[in-house]
């Protein structure tokens, strides 16, 4: 990480010698930082559709918050990915990042398949590492490496059919 304790704290606009009161490091900073871009997209603040009225309605509004506060968020995105590959506490960060959408999305796929609405020979985990990595991915190659990234409703429409699809929803496009 090239940017100062001076930067950092101009940027944050405070004295340099109030960083210390909170972080110990720049890396400190960094992950707190990260930790809320984290919480901002695993627990967006808009209201989804019920998976239980629209199971696809549901997804789609996933999909979009998450793609949403990725662009928002893209050239942390890629600090991250950048410093996860160098930095043990990074890659741990990277790592409980995924570990917390598999599970989430894990989750999701069990209760779809008790309702005999998603594929019921999915194993739900590999299947919710498979889309995840998906649309993570797809994120991460559009907004930080894309030279004319692609519209969040673009994205959005095309890896909830893909979703949608994977998982043989009833009434999947």
């Amino acid at each position: 990480m090239n940017a100062r304790i001076t930067d950092i704290a101009e940027a944050a606009g405070v004295a340099h010698g109030s960083f210390y009161s909170h972080f110990e490091s720049k890396e400190d900073a960094l992950a707190a930082v990260l930790d809320e871009v984290e919480e901002e997209m695993l627990h967006p603040r808009s209201p989804h559709p019920s998976s239980e009225e629209d199971p696809v309605a549901a997804i789609e509004a996933a999909n979009r918050a998450y793609l949403e506060a990725y662009r928002r968020n893209a050239r942390l995105m890629a600090v991250l990915e950048q410093v996860a590959t160098v930095d043990e506490r990074f890659r741990k960060l990277r790592q409980r990042r995924t570990v917390a959408f598999v599970r989430r999305n894990a989750e999701g796929i069990k209760r779809l398949q008790e309702r005999g609405l998603a594929d019921p020979a999915l194993d739900p985990e590999l299947a919710a590492l498979a889309i995840s990595a998906m649309v993570s991915r797809t994120a991460y190659a559009n907004f930080v490496h894309h030279p004319k990234p692609l519209s969040v409703g673009a994205l959005t429409e095309t890896l909830t059919r893909l979703w949608a699809n994977a998982l043989r929803l009833s009434g999947a496009a």
